[in-house]
């Protein structure tokens, strides 16, 4: 869908100066790890869990970077304990959560719990609304550090009388206060709003990372939908506050190889938390090689530059135009070791993506540049002033590092590529 009204105010809010982000100590880079939702939903158990944290062991995914192994909803009785008020796992499902964190943590893992801001979860279970500190130490009890908090069956405007800010802000302030007497550090907090009241403006000083849309889809278009929407927004991530662009889905179907990789290229440079959604007992060599990239990691978890990649050229479509099928495809960022590109090829047939180096702001006019392929893993020559992708594939990607390698070659005519410039008077 083709939305050129919203192109100026989708524009101005780029303007608009980052919040400061809740510096706590913790979820300083993106998170890395697992979550069950988008393979199995409701069907968990605590031997699925153990499982996952052996796969992800045996599969090198550990040793990649992947800390977490987090549950999502339907873990709980439907109703809460009757004399504690607190929340209790699935009897059968599972018997003890607290074992099975101990088996989960022995193996260097951490773990996730889920939960909603409202009466209910959005599957029906227990929420945290009127009960968040107890839920809070509970979770952190059973051996629980991150927290994903949802949006479902929030109470009546005349109960709450609070905005989107003070939902979330009370479970914030209770892990807040339960670090302060545990002693134990902060939960990670993940808001999970969907992005309904601006999140991105706000969630910086509550919570850690922030979903910026709906539920993700292991399909072209969910994808494209989601990074349009994110590439009006890159401002918003930094050390510790992440835009949140939803789970990984690679491995479940829908995507081709060449989109399984735009999907985990761009959620890593635009430094989303990584979390995978798949069934790790059926992944495929080639997903696994996606996952396991250190080199586009190595970005995704850089600790001297937490800034996302944003949009130097929108492509096809005229720059600052909001396109949820067709979105921008010329991007660049910092790094700690160069400058990051991204080129997305959106159309459905391969096409050669071409640019002038200086269009990325990152780059310094008469200079040249090292140009490393972080898919192929080669060193590819010297890019002197431009650069061309050949045949980048239909709704591929196409990821450089590019490093200063000196002086560009003299004589090079003209004496600037774009825009105004003289000889000294």
């Amino acid at each position: 869908m083709f939305l050129s009204g919203t192109a100026a105010l989708l524009a101005l809010t780029t303007l608009l100066p980052p919040v400061n982000a809740l510096e706590n100590g913790v979820a300083r880079l993106p998170v890395l790890g697992y979550n069950t939702w988008n393979a199995y939903q409701c069907n968990i158990d605590q031997d699925l869990l153990i499982t996952t944290a052996t796969l992800m062991k045996s599969l090198g995914l550990f040793d990649a970077g992947y800390q977490y192994v987090n549950i999502d909803d339907c873990y709980a009785e439907l109703q809460r304990d009757n004399t504690s008020g607190r929340i209790v796992p699935d009897h059968t499902r599972f018997p003890n959560i607290t074992a099975m964190n101990d088996q989960i943590h022995a193996m260097g893992f951490k773990t996730g719990i889920y939960s909603d801001s409202g009466w209910l979860t959005c599957a029906g279970y227990p929420g945290s609304f009127e009960n968040e500190a107890l839920d809070a130490e509970t979770f952190q009890d059973w051996g629980f550090s991150y927290l994903k908090f949802d949006n479902c069956n929030f109470p009546y405007d005349d109960i709450i009388k609070q905005g989107m800010i003070g939902k979330y802000e009370r479970m914030a302030t209770a892990l807040a206060d339960l670090a302060t007497t545990s002693g134990k550090p902060p939960f990670v907090f993940s808001l999970c709003e969907w992005g309904w009241s601006q999140v991105w403006l706000w969630a910086q000083d509550v919570g850690h990372s922030w979903r910026v849309t709906g539920d993700i889809a292991p399909q072209w278009n969910s994808l494209a939908s989601i990074i349009n929407f994110n590439s009006f927004i890159t401002q918003a991530t930094d050390f510790s506050g992440h835009n949140d662009m939803d789970m990984l889905q690679l491995g479940n179907g829908g995507l081709t190889f060449d989109e399984a990789k735009s999907h985990f290229t761009a959620w890593a440079l635009m430094k989303s938390p990584l979390l995978i959604g798949t069934n790790l007992s059926r992944i495929t060599d080639d997903i696994l090689d996606i996952l396991k990239n250190t080199e586009i990691l190595s970005i995704n978890q850089d600790s001297v530059v937490g800034k996302s990649i944003s949009p130097f050229r929108w492509g096809i479509n005229p720059d600052w135009t909001s396109n949820s099928s067709f979105p921008a495809q010329y991007w660049s960022g910092p790094s700690q070791n160069g400058t990051v590109i991204m080129l997305l090829n959106t159309l459905s047939h391969p096409a050669d993506m071409s640019f002038n180096l200086i269009e990325s702001p990152w780059i310094r006019a008469g200079r040249q540049y090292s140009v490393r392929d972080l898919w192929t893993h080669t060193d590819n020559g010297t890019a002197v002033r431009s650069f061309t992708a050949k045949g980048v594939p239909a709704h591929g990607v196409v990821a450089l590092l590019l490093k200063d390698a000196g002086d560009e070659p003299a004589g090079l005519s003209p004496p600037c590529v774009v825009g105004q410039c003289t000889a000294q008077p």
